[in-house]
């Protein structure tokens, strides 16, 4: 089941997932608390990208950059000149809107590589009004969405800085400190998460578009002979997506499933790298299980790419209100490590063994993505209204699960059977992040957990007593089976490692590969 972004972020702030900032003071638009268990949620979603990106890799190395920069490095990047959105402002009321939203939300025509005066030729064509009081509309302009600051105690020229508007710049100011250190060779990747800072015009659809949010971003660089050169291209052309080329986009027609090996016998996409990469990042939604189905590759047309980017793919989702964008990727060429060098006199070329020459490397993709957004596509692919059972189940993977495993007694006012739970709870949480509840009824508790998204339950009743034996509850089929208490975090181990499966046979668990599905 479906439901509106604004009931998502209301259930978010019901279940202690989300918060708004400073809600007590009437909010701030564009920002967010993750509360109890949107912090665990999100940790969990950190966590399993930096391992499937990084540790599991040989060829990616991490840092964590300073969200303050040098000014000089937001010239040299571009974003100083470049980094605008296009506002627009009520004549009468001087409210500002996102000036392509509004058309595409009022005229529902794309905008995609449409400047100021093209948006102004629409809404004067069509005479938008403002949604607020339905005044008249100024020009279009554009706005620089960096957010200014300043270093020191007095507000000066000199003393002006920025907020980081991205990530990615730190990985290439950093770059040949991290190379020499980490003594890396062509092809590597160096990745990092972290906290960005958008001043955003007008902040939208709860944690999708946000003024602070947090990014998970790898720049991996390649020796600019070799963009069409992936070795590990056989790993993923087999791989299906939906796909939506910007040929595609201007004729009209609409997105195709293809294999990544389509995609570039075809030329669709135009280099091995880059294929390789978007593969990769779907790869990572669906094995955290989310829906193949509901994601598409878009690439941007011509209009639409951004100063450094050669070619750009962005990896979208279909929330129910469109497909959006959840990750961005650039082929940036060795636009950012040249204009590093140029503003700051510093050589970032690497000695290529083979050639005995300098090289400056390509990065022709980067898999970056926004966590918030990420957070949300794991939410709606959970997110499941069980009309059966009265409430709502989070059928989140194991993985992201806050909570693994809910541990209560059966009956609260028996000291014998909460004394019991209470030592078996112990035992558990010494492996898994586990919650104790002993408040209302069974039914309550088991609800409470399955809207909070916990795999397994476990239950200490009477027959615990007699035989040291306790219940397990699964979350998504409510079936429960009996296992003993020295077996426990053997069995859970393996049910969250997808290991062993519930089976419907009179035993308390069987392998995986002996259920018929």
């Amino acid at each position: 089941m479906s439901i509106t972004i604004d009931e998502m972020a209301s259930f978010c702030k019901r279940k202690g997932l989300v918060f708004p900032s400073s809600e007590i003071y009437g909010g701030l638009t564009g920002f967010f608390d993750y509360g109890p268990l949107g912090v665990e949620l999100k940790n969990n979603l950190k966590a399993a990208w930096w391992k499937f990106f990084v540790h599991d890799r040989e060829d990616v190395v991490g840092i964590d950059g300073s969200i303050i920069s040098h000014p000089k490095v937001w010239e040299a990047s571009g974003h100083l000149a470049n980094f605008d959105d296009v506002m627009v402002e009520c004549l009468k009321c001087h409210e500002r809107q996102r000036a392509d939203v509004l058309v595409e939300d009022v005229l529902h025509l794309p905008t995609a590589g449409l400047k100021a005066d093209g948006l102004t030729k629409l809404i004067k064509e069509h005479k938008v009004k403002c949604p607020k009081c339905k005044g008249d509309l100024g020009d279009a302009k554009p706005f620089n969405m960096m957010f200014q600051t300043f270093i020191g105690p007095i507000p000066s020229k000199e003393a002006t800085a920025y907020l980081r508007p991205e990530t990615a710049q730190n990985i290439f100011v950093d770059f040949k400190g991290v190379v020499d250190t980490a003594r890396l060779k062509l092809p590597f990747g160096i990745a990092q998460m972290g906290k960005s800072f958008r001043n955003e015009i007008a902040p939208r659809n709860f944690l999708f578009r946000c003024r602070e949010f947090e990014q998970m971003e790898l720049e991996y660089f390649i020796h600019p002979d070799k963009t069409n050169q992936c070795p590990f291209i056989g790993e993923v052309q087999n791989h299906k997506l939906f796909v939506y080329s910007a040929h595609m986009q201007v004729e009209k027609k609409a997105h195709a499933e293809m294999s990544i090996n389509e995609c570039l016998k075809n030329n669709i996409i135009t280099t091995q790298w880059h294929a390789y990469w978007l593969a990769k990042a779907h790869q990572w939604f669906i094995s955290l299980g989310a829906d193949a189905t509901k994601f598409r590759i878009r690439q941007h047309v011509s209009d639409e790419k951004s100063h450094y980017s050669l070619d750009t793919w962005d990896l979208e989702y279909e929330f129910p209100f469109g497909w959006k964008e959840l990750q961005g990727m650039a082929n940036r060429t060795d636009y950012d490590l040249k204009q590093h060098m140029k503003h700051s006199g510093k050589d970032l070329s690497l000695f290529d063994e083979e050639t005995k020459q300098k090289v400056v490397p390509h990065v022709v993709a980067e898999p970056s993505q926004g966590v918030d957004r990420a957070f949300l596509v794991f939410l709606y692919n959970a997110y499941h209204d069980d009309k059966k059972r009265g409430n709502v189940v989070l059928k989140l993977h194991p993985k992201l699960s806050p909570f693994k495993v809910g541990v209560f007694p059966l009956l609260s006012n028996r000291d014998e059977i909460t004394a019991k739970a209470r030592e078996v709870f112990q035992t558990v949480r010494s492996e898994f992040p586990a919650m104790y509840d002993r408040s209302g009824s069974v039914g309550r508790r088991y609800a409470r957990m399955d809207e909070m998204g916990t795999p397994y339950c476990v239950t200490i009743d009477f027959e615990t007593l007699a035989d040291n034996s306790v219940t397990i509850r699964d979350r998504d089929t409510t079936e429960q089976r009996r296992v003993k208490i020295v077996e426990l975090k053997d069995v859970l181990r393996k049910l969250l490692l997808n290991e062993l499966h519930f089976s419907k046979a009179g035993i308390p668990y069987v392998p995986k590969e002996v259920v018929k599905e």
